[in-house]
């Protein structure tokens, strides 16, 4: 076996690779290092950017439903009634009233109003806008009611815009061409005024051959005439209260609410009966041919009832009606209780709340 010799290395000689042996196991190269791929941060949500986009989806959508109730048919706005009522052509608004019937309209000797329908009055003009000095009452007879017409302290003639009048609501009235009601802001019922003393009253049959008095136009006429009675029939309460006390009729019947004012100012001359009677009466505004008018009123009565901070019409029950009930002895005046109104159809803006 021949032996390989290795000649040595002297110092200096610098190292040839081609004459070291080679390594039978050489080291394997190391492997590449991958590519480095920068990795993305996830983005952020902020609150900030949820509430700007919710912002602006909910600014999308109100356009949008602006823009559809501007555009697309529906109920008019109260602007739109406002004018074509002609509401905002009006300096001072002009009322018919009743001025004789004491706890629900009267004009005072110092030429002031006073009364349940005068307050209600005032409550519907504030709502369109006009002030209490800005509203003119002019006293009506009730064959005027349905015409409109009233008379200023000097006797003229003087159209009104609305008239607040204990009118009572009927089928009848209603198919007239010049009434158009609102809703009603009272119930009310027929009930019979005597001279103190009279023998007690149960039913207007106890005046059968008698006479009775009763307001011309009024519902309250036939009533004593079923009940074979001889009715007379006066323009004005204090007509026939003048009549009762002169002796020239019996009693005067017509709506409790009126004659209860009689009986509470008058309490040592007068009698108050309960007559039972089944029928209601409704008291409602006539604003004649205006129907945008009506929706308005109605919406005033629609927020008096459903508004708990609008105390308006129970104040002014209070002060008049409530007010009598102890000189009245137990004979009903009015229901104490706000009728039910039904929601007007009035176009919304989506900024605004015009209808509770």
């Amino acid at each position: 076996m021949s032996r390989r010799t290795w000649l040595p290395r002297r110092r200096g000689d610098e190292a040839n690779p081609e004459d070291l042996p080679a390594d039978p196991f050489p080291p394997e190269p190391p492997p590449p290092e991958p590519e480095s791929v920068p990795m993305e941060a996830p983005p952020r949500v902020t609150l900030a950017a949820v509430r700007l986009a919710a912002l602006g989806l909910a600014l999308v959508l109100t356009i949008g439903i602006t823009m559809a109730r501007l555009f697309v048919g529906g109920p008019p706005s109260v602007e739109e009634l406002r004018a074509r009522a002609g509401v905002d052509n009006w300096s001072t608004i002009a009322i018919g009233v009743k001025d004789d019937q004491p706890g629900t309209a009267e004009r005072r000797e110092d030429g002031t109003w006073a009364g349940f329908d005068i307050e209600i009055a005032y409550m519907i003009a504030e709502d369109l806008g006009f002030r209490r000095s800005e509203v003119r009452f002019y006293g009506m007879e009730s064959e005027d009611r349905a015409r409109m017409q009233a008379n200023d302290p000097d006797g003229k003639r003087v159209p009104v815009q609305m008239v607040v009048a204990s009118y009572s609501i009927t089928p009848e009235r209603e198919a007239r061409d010049e009434v158009t009601f609102s809703q009603s802001y009272l119930y009310t019922e027929q009930s019979v005024l005597t001279l103190h003393g009279h023998k007690k009253v149960s039913a207007l049959e106890d005046f059968k051959g008698k006479d009775v008095c009763t307001l011309s136009t009024a519902t309250s006429a036939s009533a004593p005439e079923k009940a074979k009675a001889v009715v007379h029939q006066r323009n004005r309460i204090r007509e026939c209260v003048a009549d009762l006390r002169a002796g020239d009729v019996d009693a005067v019947t017509t709506d409790a609410a009126i004659l209860a004012g009689y009986k509470a100012r008058f309490p040592t001359e007068f009698d108050h009966w309960d007559l039972g009677l089944d029928s209601t009466e409704r008291w409602g505004v006539n604003v004649g041919q205006n129907q945008a008018l009506k929706t308005l009123v109605d919406l005033t009565l629609y927020r008096s009832l459903k508004d708990p901070q609008d105390n308006r019409w129970e104040l002014a029950f209070d002060r008049n009606f409530q007010a009598e009930v102890p000189l009245n002895k137990g004979t009903p005046i009015a229901q104490a209780q706000q009728p039910d109104v039904t929601k007007p159809r009035v176009r919304e803006q989506p900024w605004e709340r015009v209808v509770p």
